[in-house]
């Protein structure tokens, strides 16, 4: 009999994803649902980028270097010089979205069996990553009443092993909003550099900081050969279509042997990368408004959650995510709930179940994230119909 392999079995289901029949099923009935599940802006994707696909002088559309195109390459190193980030255009690779690079990375830095290191909760499909590159991730578990902040650093050394071989961390950090201090990476640099570790770092959000700036990884200094850093263009520019990602370490036997894997799907899309580099000539305030914009989302959703009994919710620093508590105790069945049963003003909201960020068993059971990437009128709507559901739910239980 044919079967399935057991990496297919043991693939969890995406948690930011796996509610989306319910979520077509509400549509379908007319019902108008909220997305906070999800990191898919609504803000307009820059205009210079979709101008630049329509006036390409492109007659074939053809490969481009495994690498990426040079000129999108030397742009990309130019933008993170201006922040601080000293690098060369040799030290950069373009991969399909940063999903690509996380992946190639794992695979050409690591060994079927080898562990990283991971402070959950963490993007959930680091898991898929792992699993796809033999790896295993072993959890250091930030807590919600900490604000999800950097566990102590001999949390870590206690849970290294002769398989461990890299810490990896996302910066501001996705689900959790949490921005790493300098301290805070300091111990992690300290710690990579006493037990010979790579450091991979996925830094899709650094330009979504509300209070403080964010650190890079590849500024740490004495360990500029360990660290991997991926970035992405779909959040800094809301065009998460485009799947543009960069691989950019200073390590050049760790870009050798990304390399081999980029040949081996030949070259990341044309048209994205042409999009992608136009972007880079945006100026330099251009995120201004845009961060403004999630620091004022983020303010209307904070504020309407801490109004609602028995939910907590640390405010996040970056990014533009929330980890709140809610006062049910399984919120995958919650989340089910709002889509399939309930409606206030034909009406619901989809949210991400926690359960699905962490691999701990158990932990994340009474915890939600939610994206604030819809407008503040939205937003609004949308904690309109969560407080509702909060009430009618435990009403629904004591029946």
């Amino acid at each position: 009999m044919i079967t399935i392999s057991d990496r297919g079995l043991q693939m969890p289901s995406s948690p930011i994803r796996k509610l989306a029949p319910l979520a077509e099923a509400a549509k379908k009935e007319g019902v108008k649902v909220y997305h906070l599940n999800i990191g898919q802006p609504d803000i307009e994707t820059p205009s210079i980028m979709m101008e630049a696909v329509k006036n390409a002088d492109v007659k074939v559309l053809e490969y481009t270097d495994s690498a990426g195109i040079l000129s999108f390459r030397k742009k990309l190193a130019d933008y993170y010089i201006s922040k601080g980030i000293a690098v060369d255009y040799t030290d950069i690779l373009i991969t399909i979205g940063g999903s690509e690079g996380i992946l190639f990375a794992f695979m050409a830095c690591l060994d079927a069996g080898d562990e990283i290191i991971v402070p959950e909760p963490f993007y959930a499909n680091y898991i898929g990553f792992a699993m796809a590159a033999g790896i295993k991730i072993i959890p250091i578990t930030s807590t919600i009443e900490s604000g999800f902040a950097l566990p102590p650093i001999d949390f870590f050394r206690k849970k290294i092993t002769s398989k461990t071989k890299g810490i990896f961390i996302c910066n501001p950090n996705n689900p959790t909003g949490y921005v790493y201090s300098e301290n805070e990476l300091l111990q992690i640099r300290d710690l990579i550099k006493e037990k010979d570790l790579y450091l991979f770092s996925d830094e899709a959000y650094t330009e979504f900081s509300y209070e403080n700036k964010v650190k890079s990884t590849l500024t740490l200094e004495g360990v500029e050969d360990r660290v991997i850093m991926i970035d992405t263009f779909s959040k800094k520019y809301s065009a998460c279509g485009a799947r543009i990602g960069a691989l950019v370490t200073k390590n050049k036997a760790v870009i050798e042997a990304v390399m081999k894997f980029s040949q081996a799907r030949l070259s990341p899309p044309t048209l994205e990368q042409i999009a992608a580099e136009a972007a880079l000539s945006l100026p330099s305030d251009y995120f201004e408004a845009t961060r403004l914009a999630y620091k004022n989302r983020r303010a209307v959703l904070i504020k309407r959650l801490s109004e609602m009994e028995g939910v907590y919710c640390p405010a996040p620093q970056g990014a533009f995510y929330a980890m709140a508590k809610l006062p049910v105790e399984d919120t995958d069945h919650f989340c089910a709930w709002l889509l399939s049963e309930f409606r206030f003003n034909n009406a619901t909201v989809m949210l991400a179940p926690a359960s699905g960020f962490y691999t701990t068993p158990g932990l994340g059971k009474n915890e939600v994230r939610l994206a604030y990437v819809l407008n503040e009128t939205e937003i609004h709507n949308a904690m309109d119909c969560l407080e509702a559901a909060l009430l009618s739910y435990a009403y629904r239980l004591r029946k």
